[in-house]
């Protein structure tokens, strides 16, 4: 027997909720003059097979063969002489989401003049509103099958992240030039993103940038850079230290003129003894061979998704939606997937 819904609505739709499913497993036996009840709010959107059919605007609606003209060519049988059909219902959220929160699951590399190779954090906020509720059920429901807010947001989030990792690397600016640039990195990456967001029904209201740090490693090589820079001439560091050497001997062996003399003399060789080896020093840094080039890190012949999504600068959401679409070719070992260079390869190459 048909399980038939005559009242279709969702009362209590959180602040926060964005997308609400009638019924919440399997799909839903509607008939032809049911109540269809959506708050102000609210637009309830009819689904089935992948595709968005009529949407419902705030009010109480009663489904009929006139306000709903798509659904009518999902008649699948009759029941009690009322035209039964077979769908899901998704209330969509229409108010504006504030606050909410973006980061870099992975540390983001990039080349700073400075310091070389950098791994960077990047943190921030942004908001957003459903602008087309039918295409962001498409978009979001039936192209990525999802519609639980973590899903969705998590989803977003990737996305913001590769238009950022972009950004920042078409900016070219060092790390230490970044914190000054926090509104034009935000502009930037709204700029990049709202297409992307408008392609799936989305407006998105703000974006912004709260804080971009390096990682522990990265910090640890800043200080390390910043403490050779505190000592400055390191050939005047030395000839300081060598006469701060000579007067604490002369201090040390006591009063007297044969005491002092001892001292001096002491000091004196002391000094003789840090000149030669500054001297060594010195020829020997002349006499070096130049450094070798540094060596351009391997990329591994099997890698992880987040090796992966390094290697083609984009967010692991990016190579994961690749993987499930069948553009990308990977193996799927547990609940990790490794992919191969080779398969990436011949992508980015198609």
């Amino acid at each position: 027997m048909a399980r038939i819904i005559d009242v279709i609505e969702v009362p209590n739709q959180q602040k926060n909720e964005m997308v609400r499913r009638v019924p919440e497993y399997g799909s839903g036996d509607f008939r032809f003059g049911s109540q269809v009840i959506v708050r102000e709010y609210q637009q309830a959107v009819f689904f089935r097979d992948g595709k968005a059919y009529d949407t419902f605007g705030p009010g109480r609606h009663t489904i009929t063969t006139a306000n709903a003209p798509l659904l009518t060519d999902l008649i699948g049988k009759a029941t009690d002489d009322k035209t039964i059909f077979t769908a899901e219902v998704y209330f969509v959220n229409m108010r504006e989401f504030l606050d909410l929160k973006w980061g870099t699951a992975e540390p983001i590399p990039l080349r700073d003049a400075d310091l070389g190779l950098v791994r960077l954090r990047a943190f921030g906020t942004y908001s957003i509103q459903v602008q087309d509720p039918a295409l962001f059920v498409t978009k979001i429901v039936g192209a990525q099958g999802i519609y639980q807010t973590k899903q969705i947001t998590g989803f977003l989030r990737g996305i913001i992240v590769a238009k950022l990792t972009d950004l920042l690397g078409e900016m070219g600016r060092g790390l230490f030039d970044l914190p000054a640039l926090y509104d034009e990195i935000g502009a930037g990456a709204k700029a990049k993103v709202q297409d992307d967001f408008a392609n799936l029904g989305i407006q998105l209201k703000t974006l912004y940038v709260s804080s971009i740090s390096p990682t522990e490693e990265t910090a640890k090589a800043i200080d390390e850079r910043a403490s050779m820079g505190a000592i400055g001439d390191m050939q005047a560091y030395m000839q300081f230290q060598m006469a701060r050497g000579i007067r604490d001997a002369a201090q040390a062996g006591g009063g007297g003129a044969a005491g002092t003399g001892v001292s001096l003399g002491a000091g004196l060789g002391m000094g003789t003894a840090m000149a030669q080896m500054m001297s060594q020093a010195a020829g020997t840094a002349q006499r070096a061979p130049a450094a070798a080039a540094p060596v351009a890190p391997t990329v591994p012949e099997i890698m992880t998704l987040s090796e992966a999504a390094a290697y083609i600068r984009v967010g692991e959401e990016d190579v994961l939606s690749l993987i499930r679409s069948g553009e990308l070719k990977a193996k799927k070992i547990g609940s990790s997937y490794r992919i191969s260079k080779r398969a990436i390869d011949e992508y980015l190459s198609s």
